[in-house]
């Protein structure tokens, strides 16, 4: 146990990585001389950008997936989300073969409905409001009878996203500050378990834009607030802090630093080029955020988790 209220720590990681190590791919982790000159600092990145599916969401989905009673998995699965989400959730079921029913902003990514699609996803299309999708999700649950998976307000998300800082600290284990992007928080929320469960102490951080800064004053408050029509365009950060993200951000994660979308236009650019991979926009706000905290991050070996790379 990582603390009260939190049921994950070391044990139901390594447990979530036993149950996805089949279907998912051991990322790999990348340097470049360039960006650390840039910043001043060591970096370290784990791409999760060249995960199945195009981001960490495949962790998550796949736990949730892999973990269900056969009775549970014949009536499918079901959830709402703008698109990694989504996509993640379509390929396990699609290997589990199971159906995949997934509810869409109509305003959602050409790319990630795309894939969503590849994968064989029944897709309801709503309005581009948080209520939208929650309403439609009802309804088609309450017709198909298909488990719901929360995007990332779930123990079983949280615990698979866990696995890819887990994988990142076997890989690197001196590294002493872990940042990853916050939108839903169950990328970060599942990073500071993992890092607080590491054999020596490491730091965790998130990153928000400056125009989606919910987990930011979420700190701030000493509360959970809500987030209304953010405009960034980091789409994948736009959704508002879980209330279970938030029990272990609020306790395990030190700091949310922010990026303006002009200065994470840039990084994505550089990132791309300099490690010849594709970066969705909210891989790179981390980096665009660190730029913002240079005076704050001198001499620390940072690792950062690049999210995404379906663009």
């Amino acid at each position: 146990m990582t603390g009260e209220g939190i049921p994950i720590g070391a044990a139901e990681i390594d447990a979530a990585a036993r149950v996805i190590a089949p279907h998912l791919r051991r990322t790999p982790v990348a340097h470049s001389p360039a960006i650390n000159e840039r910043l001043g600092v060591e970096c370290v990145f784990k791409m999760e950008n060249l995960q199945a599916a195009g981001a960490f969401k495949s962790r998550g989905a796949c736990h949730v997936v892999f973990s269900l009673s056969d009775e549970e998995a014949a009536r499918g699965v079901l959830t709402h989300s703008s698109g990694n989400h989504a996509a993640a959730l379509a390929r396990a079921a699609q290997r589990r073969g199971i159906p995949c029913y997934v509810v869409m902003p109509k305003n959602a990514s050409s790319v990630k409905v795309d894939n969503c699609r590849r994968y064989g996803a029944k897709i309801t299309f709503c309005e581009p409001t948080l209520a939208a999708r929650e309403s439609t999700a009802h309804e088609l649950q309450q017709s198909t009878g298909a488990t719901f998976v929360h995007p990332y307000d779930d123990w079983r998300i949280i615990a698979g996203a866990a696995t890819c800082a887990r994988e990142f600290l076997e890989e690197v284990p001196d590294i002493d500050l872990l940042v990853a992007p916050v939108g839903g928080g169950g990328l970060l929320s599942g990073t500071a378990i993992a890092a607080a469960a590491h054999a020596h102490p490491v730091a965790t951080w998130g990153a928000e834009p400056v125009a989606a800064d919910d987990a930011w004053q979420s700190m701030r408050a000493g509360r959970r607030v809500a987030q209304w029509a953010p405009t960034t365009a980091a789409d994948g950060l736009r959704t508002s802090l879980g209330e279970r993200p938030w029990q272990v951000i609020s306790r395990l994660v030190a700091r949310i630093a922010l990026a303006s979308d002009a200065r994470t236009a840039h990084w994505q650019e550089q990132l791309s080029r300099e490690l010849d991979a594709p970066i969705e926009f909210s891989s790179a706000v981390p980096v665009a955020a660190l730029e913002a905290a240079r005076s704050s991050i001198q001499g620390r070996r940072i690792g950062i988790i690049l999210s995404g790379g379906n663009v």
